[in-house]
């Protein structure tokens, strides 16, 4: 509806009908669109998140709706999916369940999603006239998990990604909320209403993209859940690696095969003298052969902003901060503790070699092997180079490279080890099955439980290991980690921060360029998000920028 505030008129949502004294309230200047934009149980979980990522009541219920007033829905007829006959599948019990009019705890199936199974084994609950909405990282993804379901189940397909207009969003918002049938979307449309949902599925629920770096900070996973609690639908969630916070919460874990992805080969780069380049020998060897049969390659090195792993030229050690064990950055000081950078802790060293670098260095190094067959990702070179980025544009390959492990295991925040676990096994499996098609590590480490996780095919030990090493240092999911930034006129921040604090550890401020940054560290930080609320209001009525990062990915 429209109302008059400040001398205009602004967008404002009914949230409740009640009778009480209508003294202090506006007048209402008009109704708009003609559908409502959520129902009583989807604005609960919006108002939810709303106090838990510290945002405003009326952003939160914004992104329910479209970006255009909703008009009167098309007329559609229900899904008849195609149910073909197939192999059984690990979700066909909960499929059956769900169509019966059932509900089933959250579910984590260990598997590449690009398979497609899981969308089958989810007819039954379209053929019952009920719907099912699929989240996915990207517009790529999102097309493809679109255009696989419409060949595989032979029904329309409701698809939404970024690169839609404002007309196109809305007319597919108002067919997700009156349609049922099969939405497949990026991570907008975990807010969305949708017409009778049966089971929300989640891909790869762990990568970055399933959570805004913008205030607020919502995470796909955590905002499912909530609605999942209040709506009544049914939750699953595919990769070959959940997150910690997934399994915290409890889900059952079932697989559709005995390793979560492809054959993982180890190269030990302690057996290589130091000086011998960023792709070892045995790399090199791999991908001569790999060409020469006509298949292709893909050399992975770090995404921007990954500093590479070092080892000492005298004894070939890693090079690891003193105090907190990560790879120290190049620099005075080890970016996550503040340790002052040392010689090698086992020689006593002052020389150190890179053991990764990003896609330039290690291109150029692969065309002084192979010439113009290296090539970055998407051109007709049949060797790749790429960052994790390139991997939405990478189907299948028959052998992929990992430059530098150790630098992705060492990283400097605390999620460093479930996130290299997380990006390698999704490299892995990009490479298609079949004999001596494999990912090869290369790692000066081993025996390291990420690395033998890989090797496995199977995360769940390691992510039980990593459960208790985040239980001991009070870190997520055993507590609750929030990041406070401001920019601008905000003085008093520091003081106001400690004054609500609470039972919650301050630290901080760390001074930026561009502003001051706060990280509180707690149990259960809900009362101090309460008591946070009208502070973050009153410093940006003071004209200061404020960002309050929920659950943060770094620190």
């Amino acid at each position: 509806m429209r109302v008059p505030l400040g001398g205009r008129r602004v967008r404002g949502y009914v949230v409740e009908v009640a009778e009480r004294d209508p003294s202090g309230l506006k007048p209402i200047a008009g109704v708009s669109g003609e559908l409502p934009i959520f129902g009583p149980k989807l604005r609960d979980a919006l108002i939810w998140a709303a106090h838990y990522y510290v945002a405003p009541v009326s952003v939160m219920l914004e992104r329910a709706g479209p970006p255009n007033l909703p008009g009167r829905p098309p007329r559609s007829s229900p899904p008849h999916p195609a149910v073909s006959r197939r192999a059984p599948h690990p979700l066909d019990e909960l499929a059956a369940a769900v169509a019966a009019g059932g509900k089933r705890p959250p579910t984590a199936l260990l598997a590449s999603w690009e398979d497609m199974s899981w969308l089958e084994a989810l007819a039954p609950v379209l053929a019952a006239g009920r719907s099912v909405m699929v989240v996915a990282a990207t517009a790529a993804e999102t097309r493809l998990i679109a255009e696989t379901a419409r060949r595989l189940l032979g029904v329309e397909v409701n698809e939404v990604d970024g690169e839609l207009d404002d007309a196109a969003i809305t007319s597919r918002w108002v067919r997700a909320a009156t349609s049922p049938g099969v939405l497949v979307g990026t991570p907008r449309v975990a807010e969305w209403p949708v017409a009778d949902l049966a089971v929300g599925v989640v891909i790869e629920e762990g990568r970055r993209a399933m959570k805004d770096r913008q205030t607020p900070t919502v995470a796909v996973r955590r905002m499912l859940m909530t609605r999942a609690r209040l709506e009544g639908f049914t939750q699953v969630y595919v990769g070959p690696t959940p997150s910690l916070e997934l399994l915290a919460t409890g889900a059952e874990v079932v697989r559709s095969a005995p390793r979560a992805w492809p054959l993982v080969e180890v190269v030990d780069r302690n057996e290589e003298p130091p000086g011998g380049g960023l792709v070892t020998a045995r790399a090199r060897a791999a991908i001569r052969a790999t060409v020469r049969a006509g298949g292709r390659v893909f050399v992975f090195t770090h995404r921007r902003g990954y500093a590479p792993a070092y080892r000492c030229h005298g004894c070939k050690e890693l090079r690891r901060c003193p105090t907190c064990g990560s790879r120290p950055d190049p620099g005075e000081a080890c970016s996550r503790c503040g340790t002052p950078s040392q010689p090698c802790l086992h020689c006593g060293g002052q020389s150190f070699e890179p053991l990764g670098a990003g896609v330039g260095r290690v291109l150029h190094e692969l065309r002084g092997q192979f010439g113009d067959r290296a090539g970055e990702a998407g051109t007709d070179a049949p060797i790749w180079v790429g960052t994790e980025r390139a991997l939405a544009a990478v189907r299948a390959v028959d052998l992929a490279v990992a430059v530098d492990v150790d630098g992705l295991v060492l990283g400097t925040h605390f999620r460093a080890a479930e996130e290299a676990l997380r990006v390698l096994a999704r490299l892995a499996g990009r490479v298609r099955r079949g004999s001596g098609r494999r990912l090869m590590l290369q790692t000066a480490m081993p025996d390291q439980p990420v690395v033998a996780a890989l090797r496995r095919g199977d995360p769940l030990e390691f992510l039980h290991q990593e459960m208790d090493v985040r239980r001991q240092m009070g870190y997520p999911p055993a507590a609750e980690l929030l990041v406070v930034e401001v920019r601008g006129e905000a003085e008093t921040a520091d003081a106001d921060l400690r004054s609500v604090a609470g039972d919650a550890a301050v630290m901080g401020p760390a001074e930026r360029a561009d502003g001051r940054r706060w990280l509180v560290q707690g149990s259960d930080l809900g009362p101090f998000k309460n008591r946070l609320r009208p502070l973050v209001q009153r410093w940006r009525d003071a004209g200061a920028t404020v960002r309050i990062d929920v659950d943060p990915l770094d620190l």
